[in-house]
């Protein structure tokens, strides 16, 4: 399957500001932030992760926005062109430099908008990540919620059926489950998955540093996470070439190629980036476990309290203010996925 995932989306007309002109320091500007990208770090207790779609352009998967992204081409009447699958993706030097962090204790969550697959495959321990859009690789059980990692793409899109049937054995040896396997990746108005979203919100609020990786965090309620790390008393640091909604809000902007100055950040950190050897799977930090969701049963309170939830997880498509940069105030939209396009239920209190 092409990396042309956006073509199996539904319909929708407002996907965001996109096209946005790109800005890039200097050798000397960039080097300077590094080192003191390099020294919050240091300093943090529990740094948090949030990558977008622009940390798998150098792995060959086109972003969205950006001045060549899938929706920023079909604005001017373009098709996007590609010449790799998902499955002969490779990780990218950020992707195996964020496992190079986590192996070494600085990395504490990572909450990922992409649905690649790539942060699963490079071997990044799945209890502490959230996909908060899906993973093209991932079937899930919607009877016990037991998940599946394949080596081929699922190809099916929207939470649909993907023609599989759970082999869970239940206690006692009784027969298996024989739920209905589902895929994970979200249409335009597919809820965010709970456990996902929550664990990322628990982290957002734990964190003392948000790092965010290519992406304009342009869509709620994802792209707000990181401002639950702002609100608790930490600090926000920005890696994107084009202007993000939240950039006011960032102790520090650096404009220049993820892979870039996740390079120089390895090296002033005296840490290797770990090779790719091939598509591995690590289920846990701590071993090779298998996390299984336990069954939820859907009674008359839950099904209103989860609507409610829904409805509050909708996405909002960012605006342009008069001289071009993103305006922090968004209007309803449809659920739209951003960088890979996507997503956090807002704080009552900012109501």
């Amino acid at each position: 399957m092409s990396v042309n995932y956006a073509a199996g989306l539904s319909p929708y007309a407002n996907k965001g500001v996109c096209g946005l002109p790109e800005r890039f320091d200097s050798p000397e500007e960039l080097k300077a932030k590094v080192e003191m990208l390099a020294q919050l770090i240091k300093e943090s207790e529990y740094l948090v992760v949030h990558s977008g779609a622009g940390i798998s352009t150098s792995a060959g998967i086109p972003d969205f926005r950006g001045p060549k992204g899938v929706w920023t081409l079909e604005e001017k009447g373009e098709l996007p062109h590609f010449n790799i699958t998902f499955e002969d993706a490779r990780p990218s030097l950020t992707h195996m430099a964020l496992l190079g962090l986590q192996r070494a204790g600085y990395l504490k969550y990572l909450i990922s908008q992409n649905v690649d697959g790539l942060h699963v495959r490079s071997g990044f321990p799945r209890d502490m990540l959230s996909e908060l859009h899906g993973n093209m690789f991932v079937e899930e059980c919607e009877k016990c919620g037991r998940q599946y990692v394949r080596e081929k793409v699922i190809g099916v899109m929207g939470l649909k059926p993907t023609g599989r049937y759970c082999d869970v054995v239940r206690s006692r040896g009784l027969r298996a489950c024989r739920g209905k396997l589902i895929s994970t990746i979200l249409d335009w108005e597919d809820a965010l998955p709970d456990t996902d979203l929550n664990k990322a919100d628990e982290a957002s609020r734990r964190a003392d540093l948000a790092l965010t990786l290519g992406t304009s965090l342009q869509i709620k309620p994802s792209g707000d996470l990181p401002l639950l790390t702002k609100r608790k008393g930490g600090k926000l640091a920005v890696v994107n070439l084009q202007p993000t909604k939240h950039d006011k809000h960032a102790h520090l902007r650096i404009h220049g190629y993820v892979d870039e100055v996740m390079k120089q950040l390895m090296e002033l950190l005296g840490l290797d980036i770990p090779k790719w050897e091939g598509p591995t799977v690590c289920e846990s930090s701590t071993g090779s476990t298998t996390v299984i969701k336990p069954p939820c049963g859907i009674t008359a309170k839950c099904k209103v309290e989860k609507d409610i939830i829904k409805e509050e997880r909708k996405r909002k498509a960012t605006q342009l203010t008069d001289d071009g940069s993103v305006k922090e105030d968004t209007v309803s939209v449809k659920r739209e996925r951003t960088d890979l396009i996507v997503g956090l239920k807002d704080e009552k209190d900012e109501k």
